[in-house]
């Protein structure tokens, strides 16, 4: 059985702690180190086969620029913006603090997969890998299961076809068998999550302020969240 006790031993900083630097940045990394955060971050994959991390698709939301990270280069993408490497933020981490990467789905199942794979058999330190794309939790399942796997979701279970199915089918439990779920605010008191509970380890995503830790804090085993400067920062200090 899977040691996932470390998803549990301090909040996970969302993007890093950036309320003095950019989300996903080594700056924003080293931050939550230096706090002892678990750091969660996201990663897609460049034309030229680097792994970077980023949240959106898109570099327009913080550079006004509209591209999409799969159609340019690394060096392309680092002449608008600085951008860390997959590599670069496990050089820096080094096994400090655990890691969850979330892996998004800009390509054909796989090729993002492989890749990152390749990067994380060498790396010596805690992580967990995480998706929205059920398939790509199933690849790593069929590629590499002795990864800690998360599988999200973000959407009421009425109105998220695909969700609703896995959850009503032998997906979940037989097929995809994640490690953990992770599970939007807005979904942990559902009764299907509560129910989740018996069977997986829970992580809430995405707290904002202290009032929304102690609103949810007794329906998951952990949470990501933003961490902001003081008082929030110290009210979310567990």
């Amino acid at each position: 059985m899977k040691d996932i006790q470390f998803l549990k031993n301090n909040l996970i900083a969302h993007r890093g702690i950036h309320y003095n630097y950019r989300e996903n940045t080594l700056k924003a990394f080293r931050e939550a180190m230096l706090k002892k955060y678990i750091i969660e971050l996201d990663v897609h994959l460049t034309k030229d086969n680097i792994v970077v991390v980023f949240h959106d698709n898109n570099l327009k939301r913080l550079t006004g620029i509209n591209k999409n990270i799969k159609d340019l280069t690394y060096d392309e993408i680092k002449n608008i913006i600085d951008v860390p490497t997959l590599n670069e933020v496990l050089s820096l981490v080094k096994g400090k603090v655990p890691i969850i990467i979330e892996l998004k789905f800009d390509n054909k199942v796989g090729k993002l997969e492989k890749v990152v794979s390749n990067i994380l058999d060498k790396y010596d330190g805690k992580f967990a890998i995480q998706s929205f794309n059920p398939l790509s939790i199933f690849w790593f399942k069929l590629n590499r299961n002795n990864y800690i796997r998360g599988y999200l979701i973000n959407s009421i279970f009425p109105d998220n076809f695909l969700v609703k199915y896995i959850f009503k089918s032998r997906i979940l439990n037989i097929i995809l068998t994640p490690d953990y779920i992770g599970v939007n605010l807005s979904l942990l008191t559902d009764k299907k999550t509560i129910k989740l509970r018996d069977k997986y380890f829970i992580i809430g995503y995405t707290i904002n302020n202290k009032d929304e830790y102690n609103k949810y804090k007794e329906y998951a085993d952990n949470f990501i969240c933003n961490i902001g400067k003081e008082p929030i920062n110290k009210a979310l200090d567990r």
